[in-house]
């Protein structure tokens, strides 16, 4: 099987990568694009044929449906990121080419699906997109997704630039419908956002036409049925690892025997350029590894050095193997790499970041409506339960009215634990903050606790509604009313959720329009002993003038027909 197909592919001519960003026009017969990573991955699949595309915005991944969409693609935002995958998986089930996109955190929500999927296998190529951000540029943790790869028991592929985020989306629909296995496309966030040059390449074969066969003992992982899955899944997992041996995916650059090095994506880059003179086994195919490849190249060089960052997941593996390699210094795993870095780590000279110049804060943006929110609650001295969304910058400077944050939808399952133990007093002044996008993702199981489990106290959830996903980038969600293209969608209003639910006391507040009756009602919602539902909408002034670009554009399209 080859991964990479000889035959280039012209870029389809005056395609608008992303909606509402600078249009690259080009002669049809153009064969070098300049790509970010996440654009890359975007065409790589349009021209692979790629049926669906489902995910949820979060940087550093957003692009990549956005990119889809914008080259005619099927693309969705899906409510979270399990939610993606699960459709993705479905459409691969029916033997259709899917691809779920995720920053690394969303990995997390959506391993439930992952891990059985690799068990029931896949008709169709399925690429399950995990963008890693080292250094957490946006993000509350510097989790290391490859670890994901050998838990759930799937390939993964490791681009280290544009090209190859290209090359090895493709490689992914091969290695999916050759083995019938989901295949992880680990990115990060240099790979992502940064461009390069990419001459785009067909994809091996046309996908199949959908069509669903049924398979109750392949489909269905009851135990009696996913007991022999996992001996399938092991058996594909050795001749993936069989193949990767001589697959093309892994390459020994040549230099210095002296001097070794064992890296794969950004990190190889790095690496090249701070050492150009030593030899490296520049990997691609990640798990499972090429350990025969390893062990030669590792014999036949004096010494040899793995630069990876994040954790020591390359060099634990290969040194699990029997192989010796040198690792860096735990002082390395925290933070991106930079040449600089890799030197210092090819020198055993201990790290040395570099001090920024001093900058300043993130803030929400004058006018945001969060700000009176964050005001009041500092006024009340609340006790705040927060969540991921730029509200989170309520917890910083002048506000700082946030006293937790975890993960996506934990406000009020957080805010309800603390109620729950609190002396009575404490307890009152607890409250939840989430936002729209936020509450669509997650929250919606806290407001079922809320109802099923209610503290003695009651507990009050505000829903900060401005109608967009505004923290990656002003997406649209369930809430919106809006697709991912901006096509009119069904709007799901979380006031009409909680009244559903059977809470009683729902109310919809403006705080930029009546501020006062906004704290009235907040006070009257903590003394009140009840669960309290208060969703605060006011539209977001970054999304409102999206809107009204978007719409004047429609409105002098139509003129021009």
């Amino acid at each position: 099987m080859s991964f990479l197909p000889e035959r280039v592919i012209p870029f389809n001519a005056g395609c608008r990568l992303i909606p509402g960003r600078e249009q690259r026009r080009m002669e049809p017969d153009t064969e070098r694009i300049l790509l970010s990573g996440d654009e890359a991955v975007a065409l790589a699949a349009r021209n692979a044929g790629v049926a669906l595309g489902a995910g949820y915005p979060g940087t550093p991944s957003t692009e990549i449906l956005e990119a889809f969409s914008g080259l005619g693609g099927r693309a969705e935002w899906a409510p979270n990121e399990k939610a993606a995958l699960e459709v993705a998986i479905g459409a691969a089930f029916a033997g259709a080419r899917a691809i779920a996109t995720m920053k690394h955190v969303g990995l997390n929500v959506a391993a439930d699906p992952l891990f059985t999927a690799a068990y029931t296998g896949v008709k169709g190529g399925l690429a399950v997109v995990t963008a890693d951000d080292p250094g957490m540029a946006s993000s509350q943790n510097e989790q290391d997704n490859r670890h994901y790869a050998r838990a759930a028991g799937v390939p993964m592929l490791d681009p280290a630039d544009s090209q190859e985020a290209h090359d090895f989306t493709l490689a992914a629909f091969e290695i999916s419908e050759r083995w019938g296995i989901p295949v992880l496309l680990r990115m990060t966030t240099r790979v992502c956002h940064s461009k390069t040059v990419v001459r785009p390449r067909a994809a091996s074969g046309p996908a199949m036409q959908p069509h669903f066969e049924r398979d109750i003992r392949g489909l269905v992982m009851v135990p009696a049925y996913a007991r022999p899955a996992h001996r399938r899944l092991r058996k594909k997992l050795a001749e993936i690892a069989a193949w990767n041996e001589t697959s093309g995916m892994n390459v020994v650059l040549p230099g210095d025997a002296s001097r070794g090095i064992i890296a794969s994506g950004i990190s190889a880059m790095h690496a090249r350029e701070a050492d150009p003179g030593a030899r490296m086994l520049k990997l691609g195919c990640t798990h499972p590894l090429p350990m025969n490849a390893i062990r030669d190249f590792a014999a036949s060089v004096r010494r040899c050095t793995v630069i990876e960052e994040g954790d020591p997941w390359l060099a634990g593996e290969i040194r699990a193997a029997g192989i010796t390699v040198e690792a860096k210094p735990e002082e390395y795993r925290f933070g991106e790499l930079t040449v600089n870095r890799v030197r210092r780590i090819l020198r055993g000279e201990p790290d040395s970041a570099a001090v920024l110049p001093r900058g300043n804060p993130p803030q929400l943006c004058p006018g945001c409506p969060h700000r009176v929110v964050f005001e009041t609650l500092g006024r009340l001295r609340c006790i705040v339960a927060g969540d991921i969304g730029c509200y989170t910058l309520g917890a910083l400077p002048p506000f700082e009215a946030m006293d937790t944050c975890v993960c996506m939808g934990a406000s009020i399952t957080v805010g309800l634990g603390m109620r729950k133990v609190l002396p009575a007093a404490e307890a009152a002044r607890v409250v939840s903050v989430t936002g729209d996008s936020t509450f669509m993702h997650s929250g919606i199981p806290g407001l079922l606790e809320m109802v099923y489990n209610p503290p003695e106290t009651g507990h009050v959830a505000l829903i900060l509604d401005n109608g967009t996903t505004a923290m990656t980038g002003l997406q649209e969600h369930p809430g919106t009313g809006r697709s991912l293209a901006g096509e009119p969608a069904a709007a799901v209003l979380p006031e009409r959720l909680a009244g559903a639910m059977g809470i009683e006391r729902v109310f919809v507040a403006d705080p930029v329009a009546d501020a006062a009756g906004f704290e009235r009602l907040l006070r009257e919602s903590l003394d009140c002993r009840k669960p309290s539902v208060i969703v605060v909408r006011r539209p977001c002034l970054l999304s409102a003038r999206k809107l009204k670009a978007a719409a004047r554009r429609a409105e002098e399209g139509a003129r021009s027909r």
